[in-house]
């Protein structure tokens, strides 16, 4: 790289030239006929990109966590019973914004590495009437993935809400909404999905906003609340002016263009894009002899790979040297382990090249610090598996 380093970390990621001209045009008015036009398309190309034609997408600025939060207010109320299915940090803070609504949460976790199983999630089911569960589709400080798709199922029979935390999947990962009957898929703009930090993206079923339409209380979150959200976004959709809260405008002229450039390219077309060089890079890792966080490939993210230190490697150290060969990689996220592994981001607009680029840097820096290996076993063995899958 010239002039700056890759920035390879699970968000915010590179983005696409396009997408970053996007956001240095002059600014609209937020009410102004061309930008209602990209608000109101962005809304619909994001049913696309959710495989959900027939969900409400909301648009909202704020991060990923407030998508969270606008789940957890508008849908739960005081004592509600919701199951938190957690793989990591993202979930146990899933547990922490439903218990400030009021929820009776009970949290589920594996042990470290692993998913909780089908069979503990439905005995768990059995106990109680759940109002809702959440799952986290990809936990972004594990790399854990789990699959949404059977846990949906048993949150049907069980009467219960799926609410799917899609921070670090959607516009990455294997996604059908409708068709795998998720109440609600929530992201942000900085991961897969190609934008800047700013915006919270959410898709609620028809199944959802009958819920948020019935409950018994008001929803204890002004900004959070769709009460004031959902007639916006229907009449952007409907390309009618309309206001509540000033909605980041260049953020959402980006967003229209990074969303084209996904539906282009094809979902189906990009999630496998996204598995056939998560594949590659985690063979790659393997030959070096390192280990990752999740105990099986089965349940590794395509979005981003957390791989452990080998013995006697300082996590400051490794990243310090990594960024000296421009590129930029995260640091681990649980408490626990926080300096025992590192984080590496390839989601989006990756390339092979930006990963081979990668496991040169990770080479060199093992080799400067001391750790025996073979220089080039990584590359050559990414470069063979990328080759069978394309």
């Amino acid at each position: 790289m010239k002039g700056r380093k890759l920035l390879m970390i699970p968000g915010p990621i590179e983005f696409e030239p396009d997408v970053l001209h996007a956001m240095g045009i002059a600014t609209t008015s937020h009410v102004a006929p061309n930008f209602i036009e990209v608000f109101g398309n962005s809304l619909e190309l994001m049913r696309a990109v959710w495989k959900s034609p027939k969900g409400q997408p909301f648009i909202v600025a704020g991060t990923g966590t407030l998508a969270m939060d606008m789940a957890a207010a508008n849908l739960i109320e005081q004592g509600d019973h919701v199951l938190v299915i957690s793989s990591g940090y993202f979930g146990k803070r899933f547990r922490d914004i439903l218990d400030r609504y009021g929820a009776n949460t009970t949290l589920l976790e594996a042990a470290l590495g692993e998913v909780v199983s089908l069979e503990a999630i439905e005995n768990e089911l059995k106990t109680k009437s759940y109002k809702a569960l959440t799952i986290t589709h990809v936990d972004t400080s594990t790399g854990l993935l789990v699959d949404p798709k059977p846990i949906a199922l048993l949150a049907k029979k069980y009467h219960t809400l799926s609410i799917l935390d899609g921070v670090c999947s959607v516009a990455g990962e294997a996604l059908h909404q409708d068709e795998w009957e998720l109440d609600v898929v929530l992201t942000a703009s900085q991961k897969a999905i190609g934008v800047p930090p700013g915006l919270a993206l959410l898709m609620a079923s028809e199944k959802a906003i009958q819920v948020w339409e019935n409950r018994k209380t008001p929803v204890p979150n002004y900004y959070a609340d769709w009460t004031n959200w959902l007639p916006i976004m229907r009449a952007y959709e409907e390309r009618r002016p309309s206001y509540f809260g000033t909605p980041a405008v260049n953020l959402v002229v980006a967003l229209e263009t990074s969303l084209k450039i996904i539906c282009k390219e094809g979902m189906d077309k990009r999630v496998k894009r996204h598995r056939s060089l998560a594949k590659a890079f985690r063979a790659g890792i393997a030959s070096l002899n390192l280990s990752i966080l999740p105990k099986t490939n089965k349940t590794a993210a395509n979005t981003l790979t957390a791989i452990y230190y080998p013995k006697g490697i300082d996590d400051l150290a490794f990243r310090s040297k990594m960024a000296s060969d421009d590129v930029i990689i995260a640091g681990g996220l649980l408490s626990e382990i926080k300096t025992q592994y590192f984080r590496i981001g390839h989601m989006g607009s990756v390339s092979a090249s930006d990963l081979v680029a990668v496991l040169a840097a990770l080479e060199r820096t093992l080799i400067a610090l001391g750790h025996p290996l073979e220089s080039g076993k990584s590359l050559q063995t990414f470069q063979k598996e990328h080759l069978k899958t394309n």
